[in-house]
């Protein structure tokens, strides 16, 4: 399959048509999609008719005209099932578009489906979702990482160049590298969260998944920019992402944290990390071991924070205006039996984990204990992260301390699938810090 890139080129050749790239991917989803169960939704007849539209209106500039790319389950398109990978949002078609999606529609992207995910970005491993699990392409006995699984098992087996995920505490990252394939978390407030079905408000940010880092810029380039409707959004100006791939990584400093391989790392994990430090080095980068001393509580920081948040958003969905409703309530006014129904029925085993965890650590007595508190330590992690970037341009860490593991290894123990993600979790941003300066990069790939 093309990349991005290499699709434009074909286009401006008038070598290809979008609805020829469309059957192409329509052939591509329809062979392997059975095996691979990446798609929350999709209709061949939704994106033919896409493509056809964009052949009367003519081509446009924009590099992503007549590319295709693929949504992941919780970010609205208008008229089309947007579930969360959740019951109890079986059945809702949003009435109007995120701000990504609409940005998307503007450049004339071809919008291919749904993707995959554990239910409202609740995992580590795609499987917590009511669909199913997808499986990972290059080996289907395991897990593509979560909660982003879909996006990048997708991109990974050919059927979009393209996919946006959501990235909480590592949702894109993580099964980006699981699927060998480019994923980034933007700066929290610079890509719209309008139109994101929250999990945790102060963290989630949507991104790009890719096959090319170049790809992965063009998709990041497009969607990135101020919101006005989203009071978190960065305004400052879009800067070129493409400009200087080519320029090489000479004079750079990459801060490698002594916190992060203290052991639990696996082998071959950190055989392929100490490959790429040596890479970096013959590049002419200068790596430097730095310190972030509070790594050791971000696990706990998070788990607090984050299931807090999702107690609080996840509130919201009662059965009442939306989604699933339970049908087994008793005759005469019981509205009270109807929400915990119609919840204990629609959320999943996970869902249901986080929203109890969150709703204790946010109830009287427990406030300031944990979620207080919690709030305090992350602003310890935060200053951790500053004072190394400080000193250097970039950090370089492993993504996760295995592998890609197999289905059903780490379902029957919630801690030990937390644990996945103690690399990236401990990246908390701010949006007020766009108004004192741009952060430097932290590298997660």
């Amino acid at each position: 399959m093309k990349t991005a890139s290499e699709l434009q080129q074909l286009y401006r050749g008038k070598k290809i048509t979008p609805t020829e790239v469309a059957e192409d991917f329509i052939r591509a989803i329809e062979r392997l999609e059975p095996k691979l169960h990446t798609l929350a939704w999709w209709d061949p007849a939704w994106v033919r008719k896409q493509a056809g539209d964009l052949v009367k209106r003519g081509p446009s500039p924009s590099p992503l005209w007549g590319v295709p790319v693929l949504v992941k389950d919780n970010i609205c398109v208008r008229g089309i099932p947007t579930t969360c990978a959740s019951k109890i949002l079986g059945g809702f078609r949003p009435p109007y578009d995120a701000t990504v999606v609409g940005k998307l529609k503007r450049a004339g992207a071809i919008l291919l489906g749904m993707a995959n995910m554990d239910e409202f970005a609740f995992g580590s491993s795609c499987e917590h979702s009511s669909y199913g699990p997808t499986r990972n392409p290059w080996d289907t006995g395991r897990v593509p990482g979560g909660s982003s699984g879909g996006s990048a098992a997708a991109v990974a087996a050919g059927l979009t160049p393209l996919a946006l995920g959501s990235d909480t505490g590592g949702s894109i990252r993580q099964p980006a590298s699981f699927c060998g394939v480019v994923g980034m978390k933007p700066t929290y407030g610079r890509v719209s969260r309008y139109g994101l079905i929250a999990f945790a408000s102060s963290l989630d940010q949507i991104g790009p998944i890719a096959g090319t880092v170049a790809d992965c810029g063009l998709l990041l380039q497009t969607i990135a920019g101020f919101d006005e409707r989203d009071s978190t959004s960065g305004n400052v100006p879009v800067t070129d992402l493409i400009q200087g791939l080519e320029g090489g990584v000479r004079g750079l400093k990459c801060g490698v944290p002594r916190e992060y391989f203290v052991g639990g790392v696996d082998r071959e994990v950190q055989e392929a990390l100490e490959k790429a430090i040596a890479q970096l080095s013959k590049l002419g980068v200068a790596v430097e071991e730095v310190s972030m001393p509070h790594t050791e509580y971000a696990i706990p920081t998070y788990y607090v924070l984050a299931t807090a948040e999702a107690s609080s958003n996840l509130a919201r969905f009662d059965g009442v205006q939306y989604g699933h409703r339970s049908k087994s309530v008793g005759a005469g006014n019981q509205l009270l039996e109807m929400y915990m129904k119609s919840r204990d029925e629609g959320f999943g085993p996970e869902a249901k984990r986080r929203i109890i965890l969150g709703t204790f650590v946010l109830s009287s007595g427990y406030y300031e204990a944990y979620y207080g508190r919690a709030l305090q330590v992350r602003t310890l992690i935060q200053r951790d992260f500053n004072e190394a970037l400080k000193k250097v341009d970039c950090l370089i860490t492993p993504t996760s301390p295995t592998p890609a593991f197999r289905l059903g290894e780490k379902m029957s123990d919630p801690l030990t699938m937390y644990l996945s993600d103690i690399f990236t979790i401990s990246v908390y941003e701010q949006s007020n810090s766009w108004h004192k300066q741009e952060p430097k990069v932290s590298m997660r790939q």
